[in-house]
């Protein structure tokens, strides 16, 4: 007898909870599957303080094939289920689709950020739902905290010393108290020329800080945010959001390069497309978790509307705790469903009480009922998480004991940039990468409004990335399917130039403005690159949106062997039609490309090898790269295609 088919969608505090379950559960006698776009568990609680420097992103980080040995792992994203059928498709991390065939499903998918219809939120605001997200805030503050301290333009150092949070809830207020924290020890040690103080904003429609939480949980973050200097403003949201700033509810203009979207969250968009039942955007399922109608469905976790037995009416709310707790039930129960032992459970909860960390030794906690504020609470609250964790305890426990004796590093790792992390998007686990395997079209229907394809083609966020960009950046002006980048607080060239001129004349940067190579021959097919891009032209019949497969950390080209630079060209492929370049795309037959005596045969045309001028010494392993010698004479009318 074959042993039955598990298969698990997302491994958050749900689905891990699950996965754990039922290995121990079922000792081999099932075949558990984990489907997750990740191979770790995210701790979430703790990554404001990953955003604030006091803990390492891979201390709040569990991997799963190490915790969950007898389960096996796929990584990948759910498009598709087949309900009928009973069979899942997916998209792989390298763009493979794949299908899973399933006697038991448990949808744990988990939530994305929240929006809200108000003018430049998705396009300038940034969440704070997964670890890409809190490593380019850490980098992004660092860095407008440094620029900050460089300006000689007071308006121009307050706007970056502006940090905007929007959503009082347990995020937003962890966000902005390790945030005013964070930025304070930077200017301790570097001040600022005109003698300014970092200054965050916590802004929130609702009328106290943590509105879901005891009004006393409530009072205490409110008072330690406001002794430590963070304007809070209740009942004060964004109206709009601008390259410059933010326009407040109140008609205030704050100028800011910072806006933090804590909002709230919804559910997974993966359950809309069931077409089953749902509350709010979340899979209606019984008390023992189970889709009505459909006993080899379960759901828990963000994505499911779980009856509240002891509030008649209601459902559980998205919290995790709540999430922690449905996964060992749902496991359970599909166990007990595939006769593999225990009997069926409806899902109880019993408050425990929350804590609430605000960086340093302060906290606000109510264990069992009991409020506390201040060291007791900081002590539960670190107690609490340290018991949760399903790892890494010892090293969490040293980080913290470190941070407490040592200064923290305020330094830009500069591994995440603003467009890899957009806003509208049903993947904030991941960051985006150039060229990578992106479902645009099912990603745009499932994420809102222009999801998968703008966020891909432009930089959506405020004030890291150049709206340019160099290699390994976005895609280039008018490539095919891509928009034309709008300007990004921060983003602008002369906001730009401390970031660009620093790559200037290393390997893989944009070539400098006076090489001989800077401005390609005038016409291929296809539009030229944008300034500063390495190879960043689109090759011929690419879907729209897609990063150029020339650009650096993409695929190469079609035509091309193996995407390789050109030996002459410092990180990147010569300008088209240039001695050593790539054969101009023409039409069959040959058109010389515009400019160079005799021009070129057509791409992937048989024709003679270029070769470099005669006082230019032959390309070989033991010859230094290094810009190659025009032997014609520069064409001025190419300026402004580069």
């Amino acid at each position: 007898m074959s042993r039955p088919r598990i298969v698990i969608v997302g491994a958050g505090f749900a689905g891990y909870r699950t996965a754990r379950t039922l290995s121990r559960m079922t000792r081999g006698r099932a075949h558990v599957t984990l489907l997750n776009p990740t191979d770790y568990f995210l701790y979430l609680p703790l990554l404001p303080q990953v955003a604030a420097g006091v803990l390492e992103p891979r201390r709040v980080t569990v991997s799963l094939s190490d915790s969950l040995p007898d389960v096996r792992l796929v990584l990948g994203e759910a498009d598709r289920i087949d309900l009928d059928g009973q069979t899942l498709h997916y998209t792989g991390p390298e763009g493979e689709g794949g299908t899973l065939t399933y006697d038991r499903l448990v949808l744990a998918a988990g939530s994305v950020n929240k929006l809200l219809p108000i003018p430049g939120v998705a396009e300038y605001a940034h969440g704070f739902r997964g670890l890409p997200e809190a490593l380019y805030l850490r980098d992004h503050v660092t860095r407008q905290v440094e620029l900050a301290a460089a300006a000689d333009d007071p308006k121009s150092c307050a706007a970056r010393c502006t940090f905007v949070v929007v959503g009082a809830g347990y995020t937003g207020t962890e966000v902005a108290a390790h945030g005013q924290m964070f930025t304070d020890a930077q200017v301790r040690k570097h001040p600022l020329r005109q003698g300014m103080r970092p200054r965050w904003m916590l802004l929130d429609v609702a009328p106290r800080v943590l509105p879901e939480m005891d009004e006393k949980l409530s009072t205490t973050a409110d008072r330690v945010l406001r002794q430590r200097g963070v304007d809070v403003r209740m009942g004060t949201s964004v109206k709009e959001a601008t390259p410059e700033g933010v326009v407040l509810t109140d008609g205030e203009f704050v100028e800011t390069r910072t806006l933090v979207w804590c909002v709230g969250v919804r559910p997974d968009p993966l359950v809309e497309s069931l077409g089953l039942p749902m509350e709010k955007g979340r899979l209606l399922v019984d008390p023992h978790l189970q889709v009505p109608g459909r006993p080899e469905l379960f759901a828990c976790g963000d994505v499911a509307a779980v009856p509240d037995l002891d509030k008649p009416g209601s459902y559980t709310p998205m919290t995790a705790q709540h999430a922690w707790r449905h996964g060992k039930v749902a496991a359970e129960n599909v166990a007990a469903s595939l006769g593999l032992g225990g009997t069926r459970k409806a899902y109880r909860h019993r408050d425990l009480g929350f804590v609430v960390d605000l960086g340093g030794a302060k906290a606000a906690a109510n264990p069992l009922g009991v409020p506390l504020s201040g060291v007791p609470a900081g002590a539960v609250t670190r107690g609490y998480h340290l018991a949760a964790m399903p790892g890494n305890r010892v090293r969490v426990a040293a980080d913290w004991l470190l941070d407490a004796v040592l200064p923290r590093q305020a330094v830009q790792l500069g591994l995440v940039r603003s467009w890899s992390v957009p806003l509208d998007t049903s993947s904030p686990e991941l960051a985006r990468v150039p060229g990578g395997p992106e479902r645009r079209q099912e990603e745009s229907a499932r994420s809102g409004p222009g999801a998968a394809i703008a966020a891909d083609t432009h930089d959506g966020g405020t004030g890291a990335g150049s709206s340019q960009g160099g290699a390994g950046e976005e895609p280039a002006k008018g490539q095919p399917g891509s928009r034309a980048t709008q300007d990004r607080p921060g983003s602008g060239t002369a906001q730009r130039r401390s970031e660009e001129e620093l790559a200037k004349g290393r390997p893989g940067a944009g070539p400098a403005r006076n090489w001989p190579t800077d401005e390609p021959a005038k016409g291929p097919v296809g539009g030229g690159s944008a300034k500063g891009h390495l190879g960043a032209e689109s090759a011929k019949g690419r879907s729209g949106g897609e990063s150029a497969r020339s650009q650096a950390g993409g695929e190469p080209p079609k035509g091309q062997s193996g995407g390789e630079p050109a030996r002459n060209q410092p990180g990147g492929e010569p300008a088209k039609g240039q001695p050593g370049g790539e054969p101009a795309r023409n039409q069959p037959g040959g058109e010389p490309a515009r400019n160079q005596p005799g021009g070129e045969p057509a791409k992937n045309q048989p024709g003679p090898t270029p070769q470099p001028p005669a006082d230019q010494p032959p390309p070989g392993p033991d010859t230094a790269p290094g810009p190659v010698k025009r032997s014609d004479a520069p064409d001025d009318s190419a300026k402004g295609d580069s």
